[in-house]
Parts: C-alpha cells; sequence; structure tokens
C-alpha cells in the first residue's frame, strides 16, 4: 500500500462500523479444516500444560479462588491498589476494616491446591474475625496486638503480591532475577512502571530511569537479549494532540537519547502502544525517530500494534512501509489491548460517531490473528506475538511453520506453563515483559493486569473456570463472530446512549489531528461572519444605541455589536409574552416538543459558529465551548422527552362512576435570566424548559454575552418556537430588574449569584396584590473536596487541575476548597504545582490553550485583589498574559475551613491541610458555610464514602472523580441552602417547576347511571 492509501485507511476504518472493519479481517483470520485440527490438536497439549503450570503459578491459582466479580476478589484487588501507599496506621486499619472486614473469607478457607493461597485465606479469615468482633478465644489472645497486627499481616501479602509481578525494584534487581534457573529460557523486555508523567519533574525522573536501565542491560554486551519497553506518556506530561507543537519535539529528542544509548549497547527499544487518541501522534514520533540519519541501519527499534484497535490492520502495512524506507528491520509487538473499558467509555462520554475498538472479544480475537498473519508476511518486520491464549499461540506456530524469526512474548507473573515446551523443546523465543519498579509504583499496573485476565471473556479467566469445557476454551473465533454478529448489543453505540428515550449530543475527536485543524479553520471562517444582538419583541429587533462586543482575551479586538433593551423594550415583551402564553400553552405537546428536538439539530448544524462565539465572546477554549454546545443539545432533546412523559395527562384513582384526570399547564410569562459562564447552554436549558412546559418566555441574557443568546433564540425561531412566545431583551442589571419587577411575570428561573437571588426574590414579594409566583435558582458554593491518604495522588492532582482550573474556575460547579489530609499532602501539593506549571494560558483560539480568561476587566480586578491581599498565603501562581482579562491560576494555604467566607469566582484554589481524623466533624465545618452546590471526596474507603454521602449537604456530590461536567440526565445540577432552590436541571423533576397543575373531576353518573358498573358480568 502507498503512504496515502495507508493514511486514508487509518483515517477512514478509526471509528467505522465493526461489521465493515472486520469483513477483510475475518477472511484473513479463517483456517481451514485441516489445519483447525492440528491447531486443536497442539492447543489441547498446551492447555495441559497450562494447567499444570496453574499448580506452580500463584496468580492463576488465585484468579481461580478469588473470581474478580466476587466480592472477595473486589475486595483484594482493591486493597492492593490502595494499601501500599498509605502512610498513616488510622487509614490504613480503616482500609483494611474496609475491604476484608465485609466480605466472607471463611467459605473460601482451605478450598485451593495452594498452599499459599489458603495460608492467605486463613490470614483474611483470622482478620476478619479480629476487625468484626468475633473470634472468641482468638481474639482475646491476640487484642493487645489488635489492628497493628492485622495491618502488618495485611501489608506482608500486599508486598508478596508485588514481588510476583514486578521483575525487581531496580534494573539491577530485575537483571538478577532474570538470571535466576526459573527465567533463564526467557529474554526480558524491562518496563518502568509509572502510568504516565503528570509533571516535567516526573518526566524527567521516567528519562533517567529508562537510560539507566538501558546502560545496565547492555553491560555485559547484553548476552540474554534483554530490551526495554518505553512509554511515550512517561516521557511528557503533556503527550496530547493539542499539545503536539511543544511535547512531540521533546519527546523525540529524548528518544532519540535513548535510542542513540540504545543502539551502542545493543539493547532492543519498543515503544509500548497506550490510548487510540494519542497513535497519530505516536506514529509522528517514531517515524521521526525511525528517520534520524545517526539511527540508519539500526535494527533495534520496536513499536506495540493493538489488536482491539480497528486501525491494527493497517498499522501493520505503516510500520512495513516504514522499515522499508529506512532500510532497517522494525519488530512490532502485537498486543490485544489494555484499557479496553477506558476507551468504551471515553467515546461514550465524547459522544463522537463510533468506537475506535471492536465490542466483542471474539473480534479482538479475529484482528490479532489476522495482523499475525500480515505480520509473518511483512519482510521488513521482526513480529513479537504478545498472548496468554493456547489458540492463538497454536494457530501462529501452525502459520509460521518452521520458521523460528519471531518471538513470543508474556507478562511476568502471567502465563506459566504455555510457552516452557516450546521454547525449550521447539526452539521457539519468548520474552517475559518485565515491569520494574517500587511496590507503590506497581499499584496501577496490578490492578490493570488483573482486571484484563480476570474480565469474563479473557481466557486466563475462562481456563481458571472449571466450568469451561475445553472446546468452549478453544472455540474459534471467527466462526464465533459469525455465529453472534460483529457488535454486542450491549454496548450501544455513542450516539444511542440515552435511547430510546434520545439521541446523544454529536461530540467532535479533538483528539484526531485532522478533525482538531479543521474544527479551528471551521471556527476561523465562523468568525468573519458579523455578529449582532438587539433586543427582539415578537420576531421584531428594536433599534438603538450599539455598544461593541470585545473579547475578553484582548479588550482591542471587536466580536461584535449589541443594542441593549429598554425599559419600554421590556413592558413590550412582557405584554407581547403574556398575550400569547395561553395559545401556546394550547398547543398540543407533541408541537412544543419536536420544536425543541429541531432546535437541537439545528445547533449541531451550527456548531463552527457557536463555538466561535463561545470562545471569542465568552472566552472558552475549545474543549469547553463543545462541550458548552453539545449540553445546550441535550438540554432540548432531554427536555422535549420529559415533556412527552410529564405532560400527558394522568388519570388518578377515585370511586366508580367518577373520572379525575391530573393536567400540567404553563405558568404564563417566564422570565429566564442567564449567567455569562454558560451563555449557550443555561441560557437555552432554563428557556427550553419553560417552553416545553407551556410558558412565554422573556429571556435576559448576561450583558457580557449577549451575542450567544441572540444566535440561539434565532435558531429557537426557526425551529418552530413562535416570535411572539420568546423574546430577547440584552442588558444589564435594569433590564433584568424591570423584568421581574412587572407583575404579568409568571415565574423567573435564574443562575447567578446569592445576592443577585436574594433580591429576585424580594422583588417578587414586593408587590401585595401580584400573584405568588416560583423562583427557580441555581447560585454558587463554596465547593470543597476532602482527599485522604489512600487516594491515587496522580488521579487526584488530574481532577483537581479539571476541577479547579478549567474554564478558568469560573464554574459554578469549580473547586474552591481543597481539604488534603496532612499525611500525604507535600507529595500531592508538590505534584500539583508541576502539572499547573505544564498549564497553557491564554488565547481560547489556540486549541493548546488550557486557561483563558476571566469573564471582564471586573472580574479580572476583583481576583487579583484577592490574590494581593493573601500575601505570602499564595505559594503558588503561574505567569499570565499581559493583555487580557488574565488572572494568575493560584494555589492558597487557609488555616482552616472556615477561612473561606465567600466565593471567589476563578481560577484560585484555597488549600486546606485536615489530619485525617473527625471526619463527620469535617463535613459539618463545610456544611456550616450554608453552601450546599458541590463536593468532591477522593478515597478508597467505602464507608468513608458513605459517610461523606449520608452527612454532606450539598446537592452533587463527586467522589474518585471531577467535580466537573455534570452530564444531563445522568447528573442533574443544582444546588441547596445558599446554592439554590432547585429543582435540578437536566434531571426528571425540573420541568414540573415550571408548570401548574390541574385537576377535573367529572361525575359520569349523572346522565342517569353509572353504566361502566352495570355492564360488569356476574
Amino acid at each position: 500500500m502507498t503512504e496515502s492509501n495507508i493514511r486514508e485507511a487509518l483515517a477512514r476504518l478509526h471509528r467505522a462500523p465493526d461489521s465493515e472493519v472486520l469483513a477483510p479481517l475475518l477472511a484473513a483470520a479463517e483456517v481451514g479444516p485441516e489445519e483447525r485440527e492440528r491447531i486443536l490438536a497442539r492447543a489441547a497439549g498446551l492447555l495441559a500444560d497450562i494447567r499444570a503450570g496453574e499448580q506452580e503459578g500463584w496468580v492463576n491459582r488465585f484468579l481461580k479462588h478469588y473470581r474478580l466479580n466476587s466480592e472477595e476478589g473486589r475486595a483484594l484487588l482493591s486493597l492492593a491498589e490502595a494499601f501500599l501507599r498509605v502512610p498513616d496506621a488510622a487509614t490504613a486499619d480503616a482500609l483494611v476494616r474496609d475491604k476484608i472486614g465485609a466480605a466472607d473469607w471463611e467459605s473460601a478457607a482451605g478450598a485451593s491446591p495452594s498452599l499459599l493461597v489458603n495460608s492467605a485465606t486463613w490470614g483474611l479469615v483470622v482478620s476478619r474475625a479480629l476487625l468484626s468482633g468475633e473470634g472468641g478465644v482468638l481474639r482475646r489472645l491476640v487484642q493487645r496486638a489488635g489492628e497493628p497486627f492485622v495491618r502488618a499481616a495485611v501489608g506482608a501479602a500486599m508486598r508478596l503480591m508485588a514481588d510476583l509481578f514486578v521483575m525487581g525494584r531496580t534494573i539491577t534487581e530485575a537483571l538478577a532475577r532474570a538470571d535466576q534457573r526459573d527465567y533463564r529460557i526467557f529474554s526480558a523486555s524491562f518496563d518502568m512502571l509509572g502510568e504516565a508523567a503528570r509533571t516535567m519533574a516526573d518526566a524527567e525522573r521516567y528519562f533517567v530511569a529508562y537510560a539507566e536501565a538501558v546502560a545496565a542491560v547492555g553491560r555485559e554486551a547484553n548476552r540474554r537479549g534483554h530490551s526495554v519497553s518505553v512509554k511515550l506518556s512517561a516521557l511528557h506530561p503533556r503527550y496530547e494532540t493539542a499539545q503536539a507543537a511543544r511535547a512531540v519535539p521533546a519527546i523525540v529528542e529524548r528518544l532519540e537519547a535513548l535510542a542513540t544509548a540504545a543502539a551502542s549497547a545493543g539493547v532492543p527499544l519498543t515503544i509500548d502502544a497506550e490510548e487510540q487518541d494519542r497513535l497519530l501522534v505516536s506514529l509522528d514520533i517514531i517515524e521521526a525517530l525511525a528517520r534520524t540519519p545517526s539511527l540508519s541501519g539500526w535494527d533495534g527499534l520496536g513499536l506495540a500494534i493493538q489488536a482491539y484497535g480497528k486501525r491494527a490492520r493497517p498499522l501493520i502495512d505503516w510500520a512495513q512501509a516504514l522499515a522499508s524506507a529506512t532500510g532497517r528491520r522494525l519488530t512490532v509487538r502485537l498486543v490485544k489491548g489494555a484499557y479496553w473499558d477506558s476507551e468504551v467509555k471515553r467515546a461514550q462520554e465524547a459522544g463522537v460517531a463510533g468506537y475506535p475498538v471492536f465490542t466483542r472479544k471474539a473480534a479482538t480475537d479475529v484482528s490479532y490473528l489476522a495482523c499475525a498473519r500480515a505480520l509473518l508476511d511483512a519482510p521488513n518486520l521482526t513480529p513479537a506475538f504478545a498472548s496468554h491464549n493456547a489458540l492463538t499461540v497454536t494457530t501462529i506456530v501452525e502459520w509460521a511453520g518452521q520458521r523460528r524469526d519471531f518471538e513470543f512474548q508474556r507478562l511476568h507473573g502471567m502465563g506459566a506453563g504455555l510457552y516452557e515446551r516450546l521454547v525449550e523443546n521447539e526452539g521457539y523465543q519468548c520474552r517475559l515483559y518485565a515491569p520494574v519498579g517500587g511496590h507503590r509504583d506497581l499499584l496501577a499496573y496490578l490492578v490493570r493486569r488483573l482486571l484484563e485476565n480476570g474480565a469474563n471473556s479473557s481466557f486466563v479467566h475462562q481456563l481458571a473456570d472449571c466450568t469451561v469445557s475445553e472446546a468452549d476454551l478453544l472455540a474459534d473465533p471467527v466462526a464465533k463472530l459469525r455465529a453472534t454478529g460483529a457488535t454486542s448489543p450491549a454496548i450501544p453505540l455513542p450516539a444511542d446512549l440515552f435511547m430510546p428515550e434520545r439521541r446523544n449530543s454529536e461530540g467532535l475527536d479533538l483528539a484526531h489531528p485532522q478533525v482538531l485543524s479543521a474544527t479551528v479553520a471551521a471556527v476561523g471562517r465562523a468568525l468573519a461572519e458579523s455578529f449582532r444582538a438587539a433586543p427582539l419583541i415578537s420576531g421584531t429587533a428594536a433599534d438603538g444605541p450599539a455598544r461593541p462586543v470585545l473579547a475578553p482575551f484582548d479588550p482591542a479586538r471587536r466580536v461584535g455589536e449589541v443594542i441593549e433593551a429598554t425599559a419600554a423594550d421590556v413592558k413590550a415583551a412582557c405584554a407581547a409574552a403574556a398575550a400569547a402564553q395561553p395559545e401556546w400553552d394550547r398547543t398540543p405537546l407533541k408541537t412544543r416538543a419536536e420544536a425543541l428536538d429541531r432546535l437541537a439539530d439545528r445547533l449541531e448544524a451550527d456548531r463552527p459558529a457557536l463555538l466561535a462565539l463561545l470562545q471569542a465572546e465568552a472566552g472558552k477554549t475549545l474543549p469547553d465551548a463543545l462541550a458548552e454546545v453539545r449540553e445546550a443539545v441535550d438540554f432540548c432533546r432531554y427536555y422535549a422527552a420529559q415533556a412527552r412523559t410529564l405532560f400527558e395527562p394522568k388519570p388518578l384513582p377515585g370511586p366508580t362512576g367518577e373520572a379525575n384526570v391530573l393536567r400540567l399547564h404553563g405558568r404564563g410569562a417566564f422570565a429566564t435570566i442567564a449567567p455569562w459562564n454558560f451563555p449557550l447552554a443555561i441560557f437555552l436549558g432554563q428557556t427550553v424548559a419553560a417552553l416545553v412546559a407551556g410558558n412565554s418566555v422573556i429571556a435576559k441574557p448576561a450583558p457580557q454575552t449577549p451575542l450567544v443568546a441572540a444566535r440561539a433564540v434565532a435558531h429557537a425561531h426557526a425551529a418552530g418556537i413562535p416570535p411572539e412566545v420568546l423574546h430577547l431583551v440584552p442588558g444589564g442589571s435594569d433590564v433584568g430588574a424591570a423584568l421581574v419587577a412587572d407583575s404579568r411575570i409568571g415565574g423567573v428561573a435564574f443562575t447567578g449569584s446569592t445576592a443577585t437571588a436574594r433580591r429576585i426574590a424580594r422583588a417578587l414579594l414586593a408587590e401585595d396584590g401580584r400573584p405568588l409566583v416560583p423562583l427557580i435558582a441555581e447560585t454558587g458554593g463554596l465547593n470543597a473536596m476532602i482527599v485522604d491518604s489512600t487516594a491515587l495522588p496522580e488521579q487526584v492532582v488530574t481532577d483537581v487541575i479539571t476541577s479547579a482550573f478549567r474554564s478558568a474556575g469560573q464554574r459554578c460547579s469549580a473547586l474552591r476548597l481543597l481539604i488534603l489530609q496532612e499525611d500525604v499532602a507535600e507529595p500531592i501539593l508538590a505534584m500539583l504545582r508541576g502539572a499547573m506549571d505544564c498549564l497553557i494560558i491564554g488565547d481560547p483560539l489556540d486549541p493548546a490553550t488550557d486557561v483563558g480568561p476571566v469573564i471582564d476587566a471586573a472580574a479580572q480586578a476583583r481576583l487579583l485583589a484577592r490574590l494581593e491581599a493573601m500575601g505570602d498565603s499564595v505559594f503558588h501562581r503561574l505567569p499570565v498574559p499581559a493583555t487580557g482579562y488574565f488572572v494568575p491560576p493560584a494555589l492558597i494555604r487557609l488555616p482552616s475551613v472556615e477561612a473561606l467566607e465567600e466565593e471567589w469566582f476563578g481560577p484560585l484554589l484555597h488549600v486546606v491541610l485536615w489530619d485525617g481524623s473527625d471526619l463527620p466533624g469535617l463535613v459539618g465545618r463545610i456544611n456550616a458555610s450554608g453552601y450546599g452546590l458541590t463536593m468532591g471526596l477522593h478515597s478508597r474507603i467505602a464507608a468513608t464514602a458513605a459517610d461523606v454521602e449520608r452527612l454532606a449537604r450539598v446537592g452533587n456530590l463527586y467522589v474518585n472523580r471531577s467535580m466537573i461536567g455534570a452530564v444531563v440526565g445522568s447528573q442533574p445540577f443544582g444546588g441547596e441552602g445558599l446554592s439554590g432552590t432547585g429543582p435540578k436541571a437536566g434531571g426528571p423533576h425540573y420541568l414540573l417547576r415550571f408548570a401548574t397543575e390541574r385537576v377535573t373531576s367529572t361525575d359520569t353518573t349523572s346522565a342517569g347511571g353509572n353504566a361502566s358498573l352495570l355492564a360488569i358480568a356476574d
């Protein structure tokens, strides 16, 4: 294939339907009847070897004894993931109690043929007895030792588990272990543990570790042929598409240094595969390295290809073309893939066209075999087949015939018995993928490997299940796939995630370089349009003096112009809306709901212009702008779907001869007052909720963002919302005050500050003769995140950066107060400072920008004054551009929770240390602020999460994730106390607040008897 053909195939197959991708792969993976018989005969022998190896393989016996879909298996996995990183005894004891105290270890005691597993189980039985107050004499005998005794025993068990999966804590230890008798028949590929760099210091540390590994392996002329594996994400903290301009050159420079040293020492170097989002960026890096003149003629370079990716097969053609063009051999490690569940979830969250991975395990097996055949046929590639599947291995052996110019690979700690005979008796080569690192670094790796191999569909899991027959273990994946179909019905496409209720909003694959560049270009073209906002009363635009709307990242840049509403405009809008509402309320529900669906479609069709306005007028980065367009679309479709159910007449029970029916109707003319921080999503969310409920609407956008609102209203009118039903009144606080003061307003939906919400509430009650109308308010919060010592620091830092600094901290839900257990505070803060230093602050129209400006000069002045006032308490701040309304993302140390007395709406994160005790008291102190919008918790202790859930008085609690980005219909959003009135936006009760209830009771016997009762047969 030519380079252009290969690139076309990579683009076309990325998210193509499974059936389309699999059609040629099925043909390539198919074997004939005679081949199949030979493969099965050899595979049966390998199964016997593996089962014999099970008696020595601790991991296989562990998986057999403690299935990961059992309570005990999950408890052990959770304990292994967190225990070794917990520095303080109190939290370690709580973690052990949480994970071991509830499970039924006693039923598993003595059931395994493994002395090690049984010993561990009896230890867990004893531990549970101690922890639960059971155990009688035994408990009294060890009562003096108490929880420290249990903690020490569990710690020893966890370190034993770590030792089984890690080749060594250092490369020196790993090399020594690889030289032991049990490993001498294998070569090794040493992998420095660590999932990814979060800071430049991390990247430097990983680079040094890789360099030391290359040097150590290269000593003594690398007589065993060991190699080193490198993760690109470990070499730069911003290894991602939008940051490619700075990350790729830095990674290439570091890789070139490693490769030069490896070539000189005779050490092969393999670049590992990671998430599919990074694939094209990784190809650029690998190609740049392969074309480096100083590495010409070196055949030690390799890469990994993941068979679960839909682009796997053309990637082999890509590797062959690169090897041929550079006059070398490339090693290709073929793996099945390590991030399948994450890839599926990421695609669903992003709302993209399809999955980059197959949705059936059998499809991955087919892809693997098709790729294996292609690798064997590629003249410039050295295949390395990584598999624990006996059928896969024997199929490759059958296809290879007498060839031995390739190798197999397996994970250290797994696959015992599969390859020993093939290596010792038949001359095949096998390499161990061998992790190197400390026990703490093992945790994420260990959990990922156990989950992969413990998944119900994995060969290792099925092998450990005595109910799975040999025929099922060795079933032909081609035949299986043809029988079941290519796609799993249990995994809907991202667009169908919320079906049959509604279609998911459409996203953009901004991790794809071509999609990103095309989107940026489309936004640039849209910005050339002339944008204008003016009062729109019954479809007629009012005239008057216009003022320019300026970009917050560059106040000299004109985005458009706005004419603000006058008092007369407000009165005219209220009069027209009040007059039009009864007829709109009588409009069939189907018509109102369909208008919302059409509006959603129009928003998606006009995405470039909406993105342009959100970025230029509101200062949003491209990912934030895209998320807002999607949220607005979701609001339209969700409220349309909700209305179709909620607003149908509902018969009510009663005595015979009586008909009772409940109906929902609009309340009148609603005022919707939107904020500038979500000028499309909240503006439209409030507005379409009121409209579909049968209300007319006078919509007032924030004075900073009228252009987005004007565009949205134009689309609403074009979608079928009558102009006399929806009116637009741009302006400032005077327009808002005039609007809520008008007695024709039948309800107000408001998002903004608590102080403004109070003023609106007072205004609605000012006239004694005015009807009592609802105020639906969502206001701010002093949103706190609690982090205990069981939390994974890397995850904490990622979620803190997202929660505190995305959207320049200008979200109602943004993290304001980080509460760290003091035992782990300094390492987390050091990592957080390093991650902050990697942020790009600047023009939001640049796709590389992470943090844009705050909304206007007043917001900037207030936040800068706060920084100035806090003085030495500001212990980290970032530099910002001199032009524009930029505020330095900063960390501010506070002495107590109570010291944060008000909401600071920007990228200022306050930090408080906590001694780890009295969690109820800590939550109570947070509650005492009176705000109740969002709260975060990072902890691996389920009981801690349950306690916080029970005690926290907040609208949204986020556990082990970021605190922003609530999804319509999945995470209804809104607070309590000083943070709002409810009900929650994007939730099942929201529309009800926009409606009034009416009941009709009819005596059906009034015409002369109860015919329905009399008709009942005796």
